[in-house]
């Protein structure tokens, strides 16, 4: 038997969603989402209730073979007829009358919807905690460095200074803003028959349809002439969602993919939000950087070549997922695209991707929670690193300083040539900013201004207004 161990998905491997997204947890939610839907139909009385405790029972065995049905979904397309057929047998053989109300009125894409359903609704419960970590460990973060000096770095090359806690401030609002949008997503059963009518589910419902009346109550659901069935069928979709603990929708969806794409958005802006952290990371602990550092667990980030190195593997994890997850992502936007009232193959198409995504972005979360609490942050290289330039970094504040009397464009020429001379001359550039601005600055005024840690802006300010922030 083949198995996916995650030997080429080091990200998700051995984290909490790796287990309920497998193909054990898939077959799970679609006996789960059967059970479920013998318990609705039970409770509206168009199913006899023994019969659903029984379907439901045998949906929570052991007793199914994943590979087995895997292989027979070939004849169909999809694993939900051959899930059917396993059920159906399987409840047979506690009671052959139970057996009938298996499935009842149902079509596969109503079962695989809601299943798929479940198993988002359970990974993105795992994401939303380890965001949650990862939130608060950011916020600790920006409040401890609120102050910390740092270069601020742009295309590359050191800008002007920022502080640690306003980078790590950005970077908790971005987990926000993707724990907002993945508490936004909704996940509704799917429930509309052959063709989003739910004419199936009514037609059985008639007592007139049930084995020798055994509908438990007799009316009042009729689907001829003259009579109503939207009642029914509204409650079959609320007690539906009860039973699966998922949301109701307006209108069957099996061609309205909105639940799909609004979860492909939500997991790719999660994915790249948490590779903009891993991106800074990797920029900040190169090793003529230095700046920050993983959390050091033993055996971690080793080299097969190399012994003295120790890699940052927990950004490598996050950054891969973040260049997958947008490419899987729009596959499931295309797959929108359904035509008539049921896809031949967009729908089918939807199913590896929508995987790979839960997979790759719970994997990415419970890496961003390890690695913002474990973060190790060295504010002495910080120090040191804004030092590299001579005060260049602070020329912005030189040049203001002598717009006043020398005009704009002549005060940033002039600070530029210098500037270039400090750093092709090796000349320190407090020294000649003292020479060229005699009269005008005194040398502890141009000292002053070429103090990089004066010059954070309010840095400050808006760590403290990002920390009043409390969505979590």
């Amino acid at each position: 038997m083949t198995t996916d161990a995650g030997l080429l998905s080091p990200v998700r491997a051995g984290t909490p969603v790796e287990a309920v997204v497998d193909d054990e947890a898939w077959l799970r939610a679609l006996l789960a989402a059967e059970a479920a839907l013998a318990r609705a139909q039970a409770r509206l009385g168009t199913v006899p209730a023994e019969a659903a405790e029984v379907v439901t029972e045998v949906a929570r065995s052991d007793v199914f073979d994943v590979r087995a049905i895997a292989l027979a979904a070939r004849e169909s397309a999809n694993p939900v007829v051959a899930v059917v057929g396993a059920l159906t047998r399987a409840v047979a053989a506690r009671d052959a009358e139970a057996a009938e109300y298996v499935h009842r009125g149902s079509t596969s894409q109503d079962v695989f919807d809601t299943a798929a359903m479940l198993v988002c609704a359970r990974s993105l419960r795992l994401v939303g905690a380890d965001l949650e970590r990862a939130e608060r460990a950011l916020a600790a973060l920006a409040r401890e460095h609120r102050d910390t000096p740092m270069v601020g770095r742009t295309l590359a090359l050191h800008a002007v200074p920022t502080t640690f806690g306003l980078k790590a401030a950005g970077w908790r609002l971005l987990v926000m803003d993707a724990a907002d949008r993945l508490r936004a997503v909704r996940t509704p059963v799917s429930l509309g028959g052959a063709a989003g009518t739910l004419a199936g589910y009514l037609e059985y419902a008639d007592p007139r349809a049930a084995p020798d009346g055994r509908a438990a109550r007799p009316g009042p659901v009729r689907t001829g002439p003259g009579t109503d069935p939207g009642g029914y069928a509204d409650l079959l979709v609320a007690e539906y969602a009860r039973e699966t603990g998922l949301d109701t929708p307006l209108l069957p969806w099996h061609a309205l993919r909105t639940p799909v794409t609004d979860l492909a958005s939500a997991l790719s802006f999660t994915a790249v939000a948490l590779g903009k952290i891993a991106a800074d990371v990797q920029v900040l602990t190169r090793t003529e950087i230095g700046e920050v550092g993983e959390p050091a667990v033993a055996g971690r980030g080793g080299s097969s070549a190399m012994p003295h190195k120790r890699n940052p593997v927990l950004a490598t994890l996050m950054r891969a997922a973040a260049l997958q997850v947008p490419a899987l992502a729009s596959t499931l936007h295309l797959c929108a695209t359904a035509e008539d009232e049921r896809s031949a193959g967009a729908w089918h198409a939807e199913w590896e991707p929508l995987r790979a995504c839960l997979r790759l972005v719970g994997g990415s979360a419970h890496t961003a929670a390890e690695l913002t609490e474990g973060l190790v942050v060295r504010a002495e290289r910080m120090r040191a690193n804004l030092d590299l330039t001579g005060g260049a970094v602070v020329t912005e504040r030189i040049a203001a300083a002598l717009t006043p009397r020398l005009g704009r464009d002549a005060a940033r020429e002039s600070v530029g040539r210098l500037a270039a001379r400090s750093a092709a001359e090796d000349v320190p550039l407090a020294e000649l900013l003292a020479e060229e601005t005699v009269g005008v600055l005194s040398p502890g005024q141009v000292a002053d201004m070429l103090d990089p840690t004066a010059y954070t802006g309010a840095a400050g300010h808006l760590v403290d207004r990002a920390l009043s922030d409390r969505r979590p």
